[in-house]
């Protein structure tokens, strides 16, 4: 199959974040400038709106053109903290995330991973990317582990759980790295995969970039 690339988010929001921070900034202009009654109060709020509305976009513009590469031979995702990326091969599975309550199945908003050797895959992550995926999915391990019989107080010591990890190939990984390979091993156990994407990073409904990838790893495969 050909390369596809997975834009981000799309260019019109950017486009009239822009628009709204530069009418902002000529009104406000104009209103500091005409109004001499303008309390300091007054001024102030309207300044920082514009500053958030700036920092907004200035995050935007800088955010990658493309969230995901998925070519014949692996799948790549990008980011401003950095990337990663697997080989179809690599991918046992892919799924919606799923959380058990009282033997039923609720899903999430969030497409699962499950690979088949974690070690290429924490080698090759960015660290920056790795801490935020930690940060990130994290909400989803409490709601499993919360919902299922694990006394809840080893929530925190499986969320912090830093300990070296031996790979399947003996590779010792240790720190920041470690505790993402412990973090993708609770994550097999209570939800069923390592890692998970968010809708929310994605252009199109969940389901049909679920499909998209499997179309990918199947003619991999083949």
């Amino acid at each position: 199959m050909d390369t596809y690339h997975v834009k981000s988010a799309p260019i019109t929001i950017t486009v009239m974040l822009f628009v709204f921070t530069f009418t902002a900034f000529i009104s406000s202009s104009m209103m500091i400038f005409f109004v001499s009654s303008m309390s300091l109060i007054t001024t102030i709020l309207t300044t920082l709106i514009i500053a958030s509305c700036a920092v907004a976009l200035i995050r935007l513009i800088c955010a990658s053109k493309y969230i995901f590469t998925l070519t014949f031979m692996h799948c790549q995702y990008h980011s401003r903290y950095g990337g990663w990326s697997t080989p179809w091969g690599n991918i046992s599975q892919l799924g919606t995330a799923q959380l058990d309550r009282q033997g039923w199945q609720q899903p999430l908003p969030w497409i699962g991973v499950k690979l088949k050797d974690y070690d290429e895959f924490i080698c090759n992550i960015s660290p920056r990317l790795a801490a935020r995926m930690i940060i990130e999915q994290r909400i989803l391990l409490i709601m499993a582990i919360k919902n299922s019989e694990e006394d809840n107080r080893v929530i925190e010591d499986i969320l912090f759980d830093d300990e070296p990890y031996q790979g399947h190939n003996g590779c010792i990984f240790k720190g920041l790295r470690a505790m993402l390979a412990n973090r993708m091993h609770y994550n097999r156990q209570y939800l069923g995969f390592d890692f998970f994407i968010s809708e929310d990073a994605l252009d199109r409904p969940m389901n049909d970039f679920l499909g998209l990838l499997r179309r990918y790893k199947a003619a991999a495969i083949n």
